[in-house]
């Protein structure tokens, strides 16, 4: 039987076009930005300001005058507006720490109407819009990936920014350094009785459970990936790799690209290095487990939640 996911990938939402021709062309970037119609994302250690209307949440988007100066990105076009993030100090709001866990003591979605606050993926990445979704991730990547690449690799040259945000140019040797992402497979192991192997690494508390991934090795496919991690990892033998989605994670900067794998094996032998402990469950034994409050599954912003939730075959509660 062929699985569809259940419930959308909240990271992998957007609508605007990226407009990549539009990059290149320094007249048209200089007269979006002057446009009264663009909006603004201020982007800093991976969070923005966002803020609750009713129901919803949503991020604080500004015109070019009201943005502070920083280095510039363009997100995309979408009619006639045109989306930028500026990396700067958020205006107006207190920050938490850099994965936005911490923020505010609250839900967003209990937060004071109206007021703002800074907020990261993790917070509020399943609660905006997809448009807003769209901008955030994407933003977020963009300056991880500047962050880290301010010097050119060659010569050591402070590199400059070009093309929207899409290019850092070193002025000395002229060579040019692209956004890259880091692949990464993430993959649900079912056995013949369709039980699902749940695990957690050393630095998770205990209850706190996910399903097995790893980065994909140079001249490696994602199929091999697979195989490999979960032999790695656990020392079990699996096959069939089916690609389920993909969905950005950048923290930094990875692609996490979700399978389903079929054990061939089930005795479970951890790498003590990477694996603290590692379970199979059958759905009755999981749900017991959710509702003792003896495991916590990730949160519904993660793919690893919703391969998770499509072997279950329904949402569950008990997020980290």
């Amino acid at each position: 039987m062929e699985e569809q996911l259940i419930g959308p990938l909240l990271l992998a939402r957007g609508t605007i076009d990226r407009s990549s021709a539009l990059r290149a062309d320094a007249a048209w970037l200089e007269r979006a930005w002057a446009a009264p119609t663009t909006r603004v994302l201020v982007i800093q250690d991976g969070q923005t300001l966002v803020r609750r209307t009713g129901d919803e949440v949503r991020a604080v988007l500004f015109g070019p005058d009201e943005a502070p100066p920083g280095e510039r990105y363009l997100l995309g076009v979408e009619g006639d507006v045109a989306y930028f993030a500026v990396a700067a100090s958020l205006p107006g709001a207190a920050t938490g720490d850099v994965n936005g866990r911490v923020t505010v003591p609250m839900s967003l979605l209990d937060a004071p109407e109206g007021e703002t606050f800074a907020a990261g993926l993790r917070q509020a990445g399943g609660l905006l819009g997809d448009r807003d979704a769209g901008l955030l991730v994407y933003a977020v990547a963009l300056e991880a990936w500047h962050s880290a690449h301010e010097y050119c690799p060659r010569c050591g040259s402070r590199t400059e920014v070009r093309a929207g945000g899409h290019i850092r140019v070193c002025p000395r040797d002229s060579s040019q350094h692209f956004p890259r992402v880091d692949p990464a497979v993430i993959m649900l192991v079912r056995d013949r009785d369709d039980r699902c192997l749940l695990a957690r690494g050393p630095q998770w508390p205990e209850g706190r459970l996910s399903i097995l991934a790893g980065f994909v090795e140079p001249g490696e496919s994602l199929e091999h990936a697979v195989i490999r991690e979960v032999a790695e990892e656990v020392g079990v033998q699996v096959a069939n790799p089916r690609y389920l989605g993909s969905q950005p994670w950048p923290f930094p900067r990875s692609l996490m690209l979700g399978f389903f794998a079929e054990a061939l094996t089930t005795t479970l032998t951890p790498d003590a290095e990477e694996i603290a402990e590692a379970r199979w469950f059958s759905r009755e034994e999981l749900a017991e487990a959710l509702a003792s409050g003896e495991v916590r599954l990730p949160p519904p912003v993660s793919i690893a939640r919703r391969l998770i939730e499509t072997w279950y075959g329904e949402h569950l509660t008990g997020d980290w």
